[in-house]
């Protein structure tokens, strides 16, 4: 095959915590995207038999519509990335990702007669152990010899793909997805001795939110997953420090005042008086260890716990100024500088917004992590958010897939190159 096919038919596959981000150059500046799950219906309900032969596993925009009772959804629906690692004997785990894999390379299937298979380049976690490679790769071979739809694949780590779509060789990633965020420091490739894994992302953000809306009277809500993670994202603020802002809104409450519609529906979330509790969100992302978050560890809520997930080592409460500072400590010194100079943001859980209205107490992103990083004292950093951020690894991954020559073979020892499927 020629490099311009492989150019018009490459194709990335970000396999998010939360997300499924997926699609061709075709897509613009944006992939398709679905939520990292699969719902297994009850395929005795009496309800299945009367409308058809039910599915054995619901994957893509379809799942809201099998939906049944909410005390039914943990058992059912299944993220199979819920910390960027599936255990290898997860075999519903696996089942969920070679739908949404199907389902995506299917849903960009062209008309083009010279068609004969996309150039699939994965995007895993950092942590992703050799094994989860092996699995992916059997997973395109099966979807080639079924419909093919893949000539040849290739993986690589979530923050390369970051440093790659920017043009930045030497940096540090932080990638914080729904399930956990990844300290990569990057010189030209991953450092992996270096590479820091933190057992909190977007998902503990809910928790804290769920936690939140119980307080205010609304606990019937916040069983639903999906509806708190839209309360989180609509209302939650990142405090420049969190305890003059918790301070500023008591003081102000309509001005601080969080209220969200859920479009669609006659339900209405207000928090009136206790709008103060937004800042709390933001600020448990990047900074569990306040003191504030001591009393809802004591009612139940799961503390982020430092836990080991095969031979990865994931850590809790970090800080994320103190888990940049300790990764880049594990580099060389003269390479350290050069770290702290080039700091990129990425991923959904960065994505916090800071109205002009509240910007003298609510901040970024970036600017949160330049003020962790001070207390560390480290001062000569350049933090940035990248743009779209939820995107930023799909792109690196068209990147990479056009500039990696079509005859350049797959390396098990160099963990690069195209695997091919067939000649």
């Amino acid at each position: 095959m020629s490099e311009e096919y492989k150019k018009r038919y490459t194709f990335g596959a970000d396999y998010g915590t939360s997300d499924f981000k997926f699609g061709p150059i075709a897509c613009g500046e944006k992939p398709e995207i679905i939520e990292n799950r699969g719902y297994f219906p009850d395929k005795e309900s009496i309800m299945y038999r009367i409308v058809g032969t039910p599915k054995d596993i619901v994957v893509g925009k379809e799942i809201p519509l099998y939906l049944e009772a909410r005390e039914d959804l943990a058992s059912r629906l299944v993220y199979p990335m819920r910390n960027g690692i599936i255990k290898r004997d997860d075999e519903r785990a696996w089942r969920v990702v070679y739908e949404i894999t199907r389902y995506g390379l299917s849903s960009f299937r062209p008309a083009d007669p010279e068609f004969d298979g996309f150039y699939v380049v994965a995007s895993l976690s950092s942590v992703a152990p050799k094994y989860m490679y092996e699995k992916f790769f059997d997973i395109y071979r099966r979807i080639d010899e079924e419909e093919r739809l893949v000539r040849a694949a290739t993986i690589i780590p979530q923050p390369l793909s970051v440093a790659i779509a920017h043009k930045v060789p030497t940096c540090v990633v932080l990638e914080s997805g729904h399930g956990n965020t990844q300290v990569c420091p990057i010189s030209r490739y991953p450092i992996r001795s270096a590479i820091l894994a933190i057992n909190r992302g977007g998902g503990d953000a809910n928790a804290l939110t769920a936690e939140i809306l119980k307080d205010c009277g609304y606990g019937d809500l916040a069983r639903e997953e999906a509806l708190v993670r839209m309360v989180k994202e609509n209302i939650g603020l990142v405090p420049l420090d969190l305890d003059k802002a918790v301070k500023v809104a008591r003081d102000e409450p309509e001005r601080f005042r969080a209220k969200f519609k859920v479009k669609g529906t006659r339900i209405t979330i207000d928090l009136a008086e206790n709008s103060w509790m937004r800042f709390l969100i933001g600020e448990y992302v990047f900074n569990p260890k306040h003191e504030i978050f001591q009393s809802y560890f004591r009612r139940g809520m799961p503390r982020p716990k430092d836990v080991k997930v095969g031979d990865v080592y994931f850590r809790g409460m970090a800080d994320f100024g103190e888990a940049i500072v300790e990764s880049v400590e594990l580099c060389p010194i003269e390479l350290q500088p050069h770290l702290y100079r080039r700091i990129l943001l990425s991923g959904g859980n960065f994505a916090w917004k800071a109205p002009e209205k509240l910007r003298d107490v609510a901040i970024d992103s970036a600017t949160k992590m330049e003020r962790l990083l001070e207390k560390q004292g480290i001062s000569d950093v350049k933090v940035t958010m990248i743009e779209d951020p939820q995107f930023s690894v799909w792109k690196g991954c068209i990147v990479y897939g056009y500039a990696v020559p079509e005859d350049y073979g797959w390396s098990w020892e160099r963990m690069e190159g195209w695997l091919k499927f067939r000649e």
